[in-house]
């Protein structure tokens, strides 16, 4: 369904989550949020549920335009799948292209550290906060719930996430193996943001730019800011996922970038210090 963009529509985030003012779990909703908010966009939050979910999957979107004559709200369009959702806007002229200025080397670059991140490290992270830790996750995701239900969906849950972490790959590892290897892709993504930094602490001292740095060393932040920063804020707050939340913190450079990233575009969230 296409979207009439004659005026600037209602904007409605499904979280998956409760309350507003704070960061969530999921790494896809603070994605979006931080997509939104590059462009400026407001938005306000509700928390929605799985069941209602297009695709099945947290977040969604409520998109309500207004009709171009009596201005009565139109709608809503609703929109799934964090990366389908932005697509969706950018088509819509709602974002800009955050990677349409990148050369082809920067592009792919971009594309493969949102693929490390959304394609192994959130599996990683699955592991650690639903077989790890099933008695943190399953209280605060199935909130909503009455106990004796959580019982009964958590461990449905708990099946099902098991069967495709085995089937993806990530429970044929041992746990040890499994924190090499979220070990290594921090470490990575901090190596390059140590880079970015010292470039963008350059351009400062000549008078260029500002002090939030971004994890390609461009002058704007490019796709791959807003899955970075989705899964650092997540992660910070997740304490389902104590392991993740200690490796983050030990590198500096990634809560700086993060923190940087905090004070500018969500100012009005509790930050996770």
């Amino acid at each position: 369904m296409a979207l009439d963009m004659t005026s600037r529509p209602a904007l409605t985030l499904y979280r998956g989550f409760p309350g507003a003012g704070s960061y969530v779990w999921s790494p896809f909703v603070t994605k979006l949020e931080a997509r939104l908010r590059f462009a400026g966009l407001t938005y306000r939050t509700e928390a929605g549920s799985l069941s209602q979910a297009p695709r099945g999957k947290i977040p969604y979107l409520a998109v309500t335009k207004l009709d171009s004559v009596s201005q009565d709200p139109v709608g809503p369009v609703i929109l799934a799948d964090s990366t389908l959702i932005i697509q969706k806007l950018e088509e819509e002229g709602l974002l800009d292209d955050l990677n349409a200025g990148l050369s082809p080397v920067a592009k792919a670059h971009d594309l493969a550290l949102r693929a490390l991140l959304e394609e192994k490290l959130y599996f990683y992270q699955n592991y650690e906060r639903w077989h790890e830790n099933y008695y943190t996750m399953r209280p605060k995701v199935l909130a909503a719930l009455p106990y004796p239900v959580q019982l009964v969906v958590g461990l449905l849950a708990y099946r099902k996430i098991t069967q495709t972490l085995y089937g993806q790959g990530t429970m044929r590892f041992s746990a040890e193996e499994i924190s090499s290897f979220k070990h290594q892709i921090w470490e990575n993504v901090n190596a390059l943001l140590v880079e970015s930094r010292r470039k963008k602490k350059k351009k400062i001292e000549t008078g260029i730019g500002d002090a939030v740095f971004w994890v390609l060393g461009e002058d704007q932040p490019t796709e791959a800011d807003a899955v970075l920063f989705g899964f650092v804020a997540s992660g910070l707050v997740c304490t389902a996922g104590p392991e993740s939340q200690k490796l983050i913190r030990s590198f500096p450079a990634v809560g700086d970038y993060a923190r940087r990233i905090h004070d500018r575009y969500f100012p009005d969230y509790i930050c996770w210090e």
